[in-house]
């Protein structure tokens, strides 16, 4: 049984796909078939998907969704920065004495 996108087009190993529901995008890695009904692995979180959820969308779309907004590699940067400070942050039993 050849496994196909909700629109009829043929999904192959290697094709780039964007699941309706969420709009998780990645690349094909397993295929199967299982009661007549076609099954998908995507690389980027090894779920399976129904393909009947799926759509086949070219590798320029996938590749332009990838990438990382200038502002979103900003606020990594300052998560990354609030991170490394709160790890500074004394929490020892000595510093917190509580009445009781």
């Amino acid at each position: 049984m050849e496994v196909v996108d909700k629109k009829g087009k043929t999904i192959t190993i290697g094709s780039i796909v964007r699941y309706t529901g969420t709009g998780t995008t990645g690349e094909v890695s397993a295929i199967k078939v299982e009661n007549n009904v076609g099954w998908v692995k995507l690389d980027k979180n090894d779920l399976w998907y129904n393909s009947k959820y799926l759509e086949v969308i070219g590798k320029e779309e996938y590749e332009e969704k990838r990438k990382v907004k200038p502002e979103i590699k900003e606020q990594i940067k300052k998560l990354k920065k609030m991170r490394e400070e709160l790890e500074e942050v004394d929490v020892s039993s000595e510093v917190c004495d509580g009445g009781g």
